[in-house]
């Protein structure tokens, strides 16, 4: 009769343990997901900003029309983007797109000098930020769910539930230019 209730408390402690690996993979997954959504808010803003900021270069420099075609067609694919791999790659392009872009204003002055072309500019500059912010903070919480199903007693119950890897926001091609010190010359 003892045997009977100690392997019944056996089974409830693990079905315990089981619930509660299930509910804190849950609440991770989660997080993954509202961390992601939060990049997609600062991403649409961007997007949004995008036709202004050509707009407004096309005025002063009309004849850099493969810079523009490349910013708008990088936008497009950005806006068509799904998943965090694949916006992770869009947006790298974009960001490129737009750094060459923002890179014209250098060789008009008069662009460089215009108010909108200032606001627009600062405005993407805090957008940029921004978007950093929420990366780190999606990263962050990748990091904690994809160690929360490596981790015992969750990882014996993950599999069973569906809890598979995530990927993070990735640099991707342009890591090799962000880990490189720039040189300095006097």
């Amino acid at each position: 009769m003892s045997t009977g209730w100690i392997v019944l408390g056996v089974i409830v402690i693990i079905v315990l343990f089981a619930f509660a690996a299930y509910n804190r993979l849950v609440a991770l997954s989660q997080r993954v997901s509202q961390a992601f959504a939060d990049i997609d808010v600062q991403l649409k803003q961007r997007h949004d900003l995008v036709p202004n900021l050509v707009e407004t270069v096309k005025g002063y420099a009309s004849h850099e029309r493969g810079t523009l075609d490349d910013v708008i067609k990088a936008r497009n694919s950005a806006i068509s983007a799904q998943g965090p791999a694949q916006v992770s790659a869009a947006e790298n392009q974009l960001s490129g797109a737009l750094g060459r872009l923002i890179a014209l204003s250098e060789a008009y002055p008069d662009l460089k000098a215009n108010a909108n072309f200032q606001q627009l500019a600062s405005e993407l500059s805090d957008l940029e930020n921004k978007i950093a912010a929420s990366r780190r903070f999606f990263n962050n919480a990748v990091q904690e769910y994809n160690t929360g199903i490596q981790q015992l007693p969750a990882a014996l119950f993950a599999g069973m539930f569906g809890f598979t890897r995530k990927e993070f926001f990735d640099l991707g091609a342009s890591r090799t230019e962000v880990e490189v010190a720039p040189t300095v010359k006097f």
